[in-house]
């Protein structure tokens, strides 16, 4: 029997629920909410609760699937093996997506010690481009290496994000605010489905609050508990954070920054505290996309593990990292930051949140929807079945808006990126046929 002193409390769990999830999220947000107005921050709400029917949902799912393969397998259990194939296709570039963003958020964070960077629509691209393959190149070390790296860096976001929610109220200003809360006149309906796909990229990864399960007491119980309250957490840490910055930066100056939190700490201390949140964004955003890189290529590993991709990307060295498969992984995002080039970094962020926005639902919601078949064969009493079907309609409904708020062109892309799936799909779909379930050839 294992030793449960050893294992992880719910505290613990939930801690790390709303690191893994934080990480560097929230760091570009508020210049791109303050294009929309404090109105955006309605949003908020919505992503909280549908991120927390989310989040316990998924695990439910982990629970009562003793599968690996997290979304992909789940998916499966309803969809089939092209279920499979098509959540992993989706999340894989979902996170090669987000990537790209994350690199964006960094080079805005740089600018400042670089101001060549923010010259043109070049600069920025060599820059992202830049940090995407030396951030590539180091996970060549292999998994441990990354671990490290990424535990301590991630607070470099967390510390300024979560002070900034508990001191920034004596800097807080209300005629600041009020003049931020609908600058545009936006329709009420429009201004706050246009700010869900930018709050939703915040809860982005918490698909993966499951995945401790085995080292944590009580699963059962405290598993679910902790992605409600780790979600939860970090809910309360955005809303706080993106609400008072807009009551001490001015809505003009922060919509246009590329770097919000280091101009608000700048505006309630002086530059050079500025500057050391700087510093301490910069290295958090390199730390996670450190990590997204390695996780990125788990992802593909996984999949061609299940001959659903290239056996290539299987192939690990002596460290145990999948190096053609990070290699390719770069050269994908290299051309998706060459596709969405653009001189403002808070715009090509934006339209890179749209789209991760779409491909990343869509798994969400062939994964989720497997919840009562996987119950089902888990004959789960009725009481909890009942239970887990109302948060799945919760989860389900936001899921079905985002979609919605993305946007028609980041989900006409993502159609055209699921019918290329499928074609695929298609000219590997052999390798799982039954001998026995093959049709009988007769003469006419």
């Amino acid at each position: 029997m294992a030793d449960s002193s050893k294992k992880m409390s719910l505290m613990g769990l939930t801690t790390l629920v709303a690191v893994n999830m934080m990480g560097s999220g929230i760091i570009m947000l508020p210049a791109n909410m303050a294009q929309i107005g404090a109105v955006s921050l309605l949003s908020w709400g919505i992503t909280a609760l549908g991120s927390m029917a989310i989040a316990y949902s998924f695990a439910q799912c982990g629970l009562f699937c003793a599968r690996s393969g997290g979304m992909s397998a789940y998916t499966e259990e309803a969809h089939g093996r092209s279920g499979f194939f098509m959540a992993s296709f989706l999340y894989y570039l979902s996170l090669a997506i987000g990537n790209v963003a994350i690199a964006i958020s960094a080079v805005g964070y740089i600018t400042p010690f670089i101001p060549w960077l923010g010259t043109g629509a070049t600069p920025l691209f060599v820059g992202v481009v830049a940090l995407l393959w030396l951030t590539t190149v180091a996970n060549f070390g292999g998994p441990r290496l990354t671990g490290k790296i990424g535990a301590v860096t991630v607070w470099g976001v967390i510390i300024p994000v979560a002070g900034l929610s508990l001191i920034g109220w004596f800097w807080f200003k209300s005629a600041i605010f009020v003049e931020a809360w609908n600058p545009h006149g936006s329709p009420l309906g429009e201004a706050i489905s246009s700010s869900i796909p930018l709050t939703l990229w915040a809860f982005l990864g918490m698909e993966s609050a499951a995945a401790n399960s085995d080292a944590v007491e009580n699963p059962k119980r405290n598993v679910p508990l902790a992605c409600l309250f780790g979600t939860g957490g970090a809910a309360v840490v955005y809303i706080l954070s993106t609400t008072v910055i807009q009551g001490i930066v001015p809505n003009a100056e922060l919509a246009h920054s590329s770097a919000p939190f280091a101009l608000v700490y700048s505006t309630m201390f002086t530059p050079m505290v500025g500057n050391v949140i700087l510093f301490l964004a910069v290295a958090a955003c390199v730390g996670s996309l450190l990590g997204w890189q390695f996780t990125l290529s788990q992802v593909s590993k996984a999949a061609a593990d299940q001959r659903m991709f290239p056996a290539f990307f299987s192939r690990v060295t002596a460290s145990e990292a999948p190096v053609i498969g990070m290699l390719v992984a770069c050269v994908i995002q290299t051309l998706m930051a060459m596709s969405t080039m653009s001189p403002d970094a808070a715009a090509q962020f934006g339209k890179l949140v749209n789209l991760a926005a779409v491909t990343n639902v869509i798994p969400y919601v062939t994964s989720l929807s497997a919840l009562m078949i996987i119950m089902h064969k888990a004959r789960v009493e009725p009481g909890l079945f009942k239970r887990n079907v109302v948060a799945l309609l919760v989860a389900m409904a936001y899921s079905f808006y985002a979609l919605y708020a993305s946007g028609k062109d980041a989900v006409f892309g993502g159609m055209i990126v699921m019918a290329v799936g499928y074609l695929i799909y298609g000219f590997i779909a052999h390798r799982f046929m039954d001998d026995a379930a093959k049709p009988v050839q007769t003469k006419v």
